[in-house]
């Protein structure tokens, strides 16, 4: 349980320096993304997922 919550808070903390680093940056990655079809959006969505699941594989068998 450790180790999920310290990468929730490191996913946090890289999500808050992108919004506070590059707000243009995140603004029009969120404009991108809803004008992505469902389909489109659906495949980006299994690879963020994807990235996820894998990261949280990579911090559990670290620790």
């Amino acid at each position: 349980m450790a180790q999920l919550w310290a990468a929730l808070c490191l996913v946090a903390v890289i999500e808050g320096l992108i919004l506070f680093v590059a707000p243009g940056l995140w603004k029009r990655t969120a404009a991108q993304m809803l004008a992505m079809s469902s389909g489109a959006l659906r495949r980006v969505g299994g690879v963020v997922l994807l990235l996820g699941v894998t990261a949280l594989v990579l911090v559990r068998g670290a620790g």
